[in-house]
């Protein structure tokens, strides 16, 4: 039984959708966008059309733009000969975010995930493979997610630019700053045993 009317269950419906978002987040979401004025609400609607008709993909990197080349890749300054292999454009922020990473991006709009029928032709490796095949590339640095998909992903495509003789690297893993010993898995014990460093 409907308690509220159906455009009302629609929008609700709609946020639902929304990773992350249960039925009483999309509820109040729902019911927040209806108590808007007007032109409020318009507003919010005109920026979802407005987002969805001009967002595209980088012709070079895929990251997310309003143009041809997104901002990273228009930037002179940075290093041209290494690529950071990213899961999403999420991943690119928070490697940006750290201010430590002058070089260029790949972002594969996902992983490679069996359980998900998520295989190497539906995430954007080839782009990656062609960008490397050109002979400018130093090193590609992968920097998936340190999980089963991630690693798979990282794994694999690795394997696939083996053959053109490039550094490949993959991001260090270790004890999160403020961490305690007694509370780190196994997994990111050993990584960060692997992964020392000289002091």
């Amino acid at each position: 039984m409907d308690y509220f009317p159906s455009a009302l269950e629609n929008l609700i419906d709609k946020f639902a959708m929304l990773p992350g978002i249960g039925r009483k987040t999309a509820q109040r979401l729902a019911f927040f966008m209806i108590s808007l004025p007007d032109e409020e609400a318009n507003a919010f609607a005109d920026a979802i059309t407005d987002a969805k008709k001009s967002v595209e993909f980088c012709t070079v990197c895929l990251n997310l733009t309003d143009g041809e080349i997104c901002v990273v890749c228009r930037d002179s300054r940075r290093d041209t000969g290494t690529i950071c292999v990213v899961p999403d454009p999420k991943g690119l922020l928070a490697i940006e975010r750290s201010h430590e990473y002058s070089g260029r991006y790949h972002v594969l709009h996902g992983v490679i995930s069996p359980t998900n029928n998520i295989g190497p032709d539906d995430i954007k490796i080839k782009e990656l493979v062609a960008r490397v095949s050109d002979g400018s590339i130093e090193e590609v640095i992968m920097a998936t997610n340190p999980d089963t998909e991630g690693e798979t992903t990282a794994r694999y495509i690795s394997r696939l630019l083996h053959p053109f003789g490039i550094k490949v690297t993959r991001l260090a893993y270790g004890i999160p700053v403020g961490g305690s010993l007694e509370f780190v898995d196994d997994v990111t014990l050993m990584r960060a045993l692997e992964g020392r460093l000289e002091m």
